[in-house]
């Protein structure tokens, strides 16, 4: 019944689409048939471009993140241990925090050219932000009572951190990891769309101006498809970590 529900508005755009493609509602430039979409998808995997860019994509969101979540880290514990100092960096990490990361790409081309530099910056600024704010705030909201009890007991500041404050903020880091993974995705297509040779993004954009709409649907499924499955690898890890209890989590 979970499955149903879950599959059932899926199956019901599948079939307007397949319904829509073959009375001819929409042009099939517009709206290219599922057999059409489905077959320019296996031409692609067969022809070895879609791996290629895949793989490309994917690199860039591994080595974008991560240099993200490790400034995140740092930035976050310290500024959530001495909270007090937040106040100097208030101001500018709320303006960065609402700059789009896609509309920095001009001037990062000018500053960096067209190499991998900007689209790894554009990742880097996308994630940095949701899992920053939440280390932040989950070390900041470490359970007072239990600190107190940590401290009748002798332990030192290194070890009521290690021991207190940073179990009780991994469920919080964890779900801001979630959600820069997600941001991580959505960054490097408008990127690679702008300015790439290779990648998911540079495939759509090359398909769109050589007309093949079904090259274009079959790159944003596939697109989608990675993220979910990424989202769902991500999810289940969480799960099996300790002191994970209390990440959100949807399945």
């Amino acid at each position: 019944m979970k499955i149903l529900k879950q599959n059932i508005i899926l199956v019901l755009i599948l079939i307007l689409w397949f319904i829509a493609s073959e009375s001819h509602i929409c042009s099939s430039y517009v709206l290219p048939s599922p057999q059409r979409v489905i077959r320019a998808f296996y031409i692609e995997v067969m022809n070895g471009n879609l791996i290629k860019n895949i793989y490309v994509s994917l690199l860039r969101v591994v080595i974008g993140f991560s240099i993200a979540f490790i400034f995140a880290f740092i930035f976050g514990m310290i500024l959530g241990v001495r909270a007090e100092r937040f106040e100097y960096f208030r101001n500018i990490i709320e303006f960065m925090r609402n700059v789009p990361p896609i509309s920095l790409i001009a001037i990062l081309i000018l500053w960096f050219g067209i190499g991998e530099k900007p689209k790894i910056i554009i990742i880097v600024l996308a994630a940095f932000f949701p899992i920053f704010i939440n280390i932040r705030q989950a070390i900041c909201s470490a359970d007072k009572k239990l600190i107190e009890v940590g401290k009748s007991f002798g332990f030192s500041k290194l070890k009521i951190f290690f021991y207190i404050v940073l179990p009780n903020a991994l469920p919080s880091i964890l779900a801001g990891m979630k959600i820069g993974l997600g941001y991580s995705f959505r960054a490097i297509i408008g990127a690679e769309m702008i300015a790439a040779s290779s990648g998911l993004g540079y495939m759509i954009l090359d398909s769109q101006q050589l007309s093949r709409s079904d090259k274009v649907i079959a790159g944003i499924i596939t697109i989608g498809l990675l993220g979910y499955l990424f989202d769902i690898l991500f999810s289940y890890i969480i799960k099996k970590l300790p002191y994970s209890k209390g990440v959100y989590i949807e399945n």
